[in-house]
């Protein structure tokens, strides 16, 4: 399993991924559940996935042949984020169904973000099935992989005119509180930042498992939540008899 999250605010796209892949509790390593790709000032996209490791590798794969052999459609010639969603779940059903005749154990799930020069940003998430969706005004965020134990601070503060900073954090307790329920996701986690209008890579870091500002980051947190709890008013009980 693992865990990948894209928060779309108005100045930014935020995109978080783990990297734990997991064949049985005695075989767990790290592979990277994020590429990205890059024409300066002419476009940028974070592919992040979440599914079976296989399918993964053979869309990765025909992405960047395509890209190298100059196909007609390809990450660098689709004109907006509609027609690359498109486009990757093509593929993305193609490499399920090939060699294996598909079916749920070779699906796949992918978010898309990114922006193209004359057309506005975008996070999509890409079904396994080929559809998609974008994230909407009234929710910013799309996850796949591991989702329900960081969704509840998504629900509660991720909204739209939030800065960078601030969807980053949140970003980051939700992976923190996946990692900490679950054991198939683990670090690195990789982060990626898209400035909206910007054209550029965008901000990147890597945080490994014994980063610092990581471990501050769960040990406040933690400490907030035992203060909020105890903040709370008790339950008043009846009067009995």
């Amino acid at each position: 399993m693992t865990y990948c999250l894209g928060i779309k605010i108005d100045e930014s796209i935020i995109m978080l991924s783990d990297s734990r892949t997991s064949a049985g509790v005695d075989n767990i390593s790290t592979y990277s559940k994020m590429w990205r790709y890059s024409v300066p000032g002419q476009r940028q996209f974070v592919l992040c996935s979440a599914g079976n490791l296989a399918t993964t590798q053979a869309v990765i794969a025909v992405l960047e042949r395509d890209i190298k052999t100059k196909a007609p459609v390809n990450l660098l010639t689709v004109v907006d984020m509609h027609q690359a969603s498109e486009y990757i779940g093509r593929v993305s059903v193609a490499c399920q169904k090939q060699n294996t005749g598909g079916g749920p154990v070779f699906e796949t799930t992918f978010l898309l973000a990114g922006e193209i020069l004359g057309a506005s940003n975008g996070l999509y998430m890409i079904y396994s099935q080929g559809n998609f969706i974008a994230s909407s005004e009234q929710v910013p965020y799309l996850q796949i992989g591991e989702t329900k134990y960081g969704k509840p601070i998504l629900d509660r503060v991720a909204q739209g005119k939030m800065t960078t900073d601030r969807a980053v954090l949140c970003g980051l307790v939700s992976m923190d509180a996946t990692i900490r329920s679950n054991l198939t996701v683990g670090p690195p986690i990789e982060v990626t930042v898209l400035t909206a209008g910007s054209l550029q890579p965008g901000r990147y870091l890597k945080l490994e498992e014994d980063n610092e500002y990581m471990r501050n980051l769960r040990i406040t947190w933690n400490k907030l939540m035992e203060e909020a709890v105890g903040q709370l008013q008790p339950l008043v009980w009846p009067i009995e008899g």
